[in-house]
């Protein structure tokens, strides 16, 4: 048998086990070191689930992963999550789909502190959804711009989408995060203004909110104003070059903790809350991490990722055709699996692909998160429309797939435009970097 039909099992075996509901690092973790095992010996196959097992989890730049997660979950639990959404409300509300389109801001912004698509759509949804509904919004339009906003926590640095990308590749994180500063707002924009096709096309489905005077629009600013200088003071150090992204996950982190106990907005069980939150989501992710730096090295023996390259040099589609190919594929993929799995499975396998078809690296980076994203809200799986649909209660899932079709025809309109232009990715951290 040769090593190509081995790791064509593996493959098949790795789908298999999380089709039988296996988590995915641990699923991981059992193809890579029996299949490791199978092709290089026993004992080689513990010797690298040893050492590439505390590489992972003794990495320096992972450290951001629990502080930027920190940052969210203590911006969540005092609350200031809400006045980013009051905040955006008070200037767009008067507009036509006012409330969804400030529930879209307010997903932006909370996505520059927590990081994740999944905490970002539970967050803002649990604020804007009621208030939604009480102002008569279409479900399809009030869920599926919350779904869709959802998604923007994957993108909008810090993204745990991001480094795992630059672990994977790697990549640097800080010019990984500054690549996902502009197509973040690009999406931010196109969904504004799908949100504002939708009013216009059925007035009923988003109506106009009541218009707040000046001082009051200042005043909610004002309120916001802690958690928008967290986000500008750490990501706008990055970008300065004044700390790195892992100083500035504990910059941030620290800097959130303080105010929040300063303000009397977080007690001591909102601390314990925040924090374990942290420890949950920390640990699965590096447990997904551990599982993808022992699946690598299997990959590499069976160099399923050079046969893969070959067979697509054959088929002579082109660089851009090639890449057509690898995107369509992750359509595909992102209708069964979680973005997360989608990103440490398939990475490792076209990412030799990609780079020597001569694609910037931290372009594809953004591409392929964008896809992924796309994945995040469509059926069969779409976690971010189940997220959604679960603190939408009395809402059919049907309305909410319904609600997010539009923000797909938006994703992808947004993915053209940085295939097209591809400095609207790299443009920040090519002038960062040079």
């Amino acid at each position: 048998m040769t090593e190509t039909t081995v790791g064509l099992i593996g493959i098949a075996s790795l789908f298999l086990l999380m089709i039988l509901r296996t988590p995915v690092a641990f699923a991981m973790l059992i193809v890579g070191f029996f299949g490791y095992g199978w092709l290089e010996g026993t004992r080689s196959a513990t010797a690298l689930l040893l050492t590439e097992s505390y590489s992972a989890v003794s990495s320096y730049s992972l450290i951001v992963v629990p502080m930027f997660i920190l940052l969210g979950n203590v911006s969540s639990v005092a609350g200031y999550s809400r006045g980013l959404y009051d905040a955006a409300f008070a200037w767009v509300g008067r507009f036509r789909g006012g409330l969804a389109s400030a529930s879209v801001i307010g997903c932006a912004a909370f996505s520059a502190v927590s990081g994740s698509s999944v905490a970002t759509a539970v967050t803002l949804g649990k604020v804007a959804l009621p208030e939604m509904k009480r102002m008569g919004y279409a479900d399809s339009l009030a869920t599926g711009a919350i779904a869709a906003g959802g998604t923007l926590g994957f993108l909008i640095p810090p993204s745990t989408g991001f480094v795992l990308y630059a672990i994977l590749t790697e990549e640097s994180i800080g010019r990984l995060f500054m690549a996902g500063i502009l197509p973040g707002l690009l999406l931010m924009v196109l969904f504004i203004g799908v949100v504002w096709l939708v009013s216009y096309f059925d007035p009923k489905a988003g109506p106009r909110g009541a218009v707040v005077p000046l001082r009051e629009r200042f005043r909610l600013l004002a309120e916001a104003g802690p958690l928008l200088f967290v986000i500008v003071a750490s990501i706008g150090g990055i970008y300065l070059g004044v700390f790195s992204p892992v100083e500035a996950s504990g910059i941030g982190a620290g800097m959130v903790l303080v105010l929040a106990f300063a303000q009397r907005r977080l007690n001591w069980h909102g601390f314990k809350e925040a924090v374990m939150g942290t420890l949950q989501t920390s640990s699965m992710l590096y447990m997904i991490v551990i599982g993808a730096n022992n699946l690598n090295p299997f990959f590499s023996v069976t160099h399923i990722p050079q046969t893969l390259g070959a067979g697509l040099g054959q088929l002579d589609f082109g660089p851009y055709g090639t890449l057509t190919v690898i995107l369509l594929a992750y359509v595909v993929l992102g209708m069964f699996m979680d973005g997360l799995s989608m990103l440490v499975i398939t990475i490792p396998i076209v990412f030799p692909v990609i780079t020597a078809m001569g694609f910037d690296p931290v372009w594809f980076g953004v591409v392929a998160v964008i896809v992924i994203e796309m994945g995040m809200i469509t059926p069969p799986v779409g976690l971010n429309v189940f997220v959604v649909r679960g603190v939408a209660t009395g809402v059919p899932l049907t309305t909410v797939f319904k609600g997010v079709t539009p923000f797909l025809i938006a994703m992808v309109v947004a993915l053209i435009l940085i295939i097209i232009f591809p400095q609207i990715a790299v443009f920040i951290p090519n002038s960062m970097f040079g």
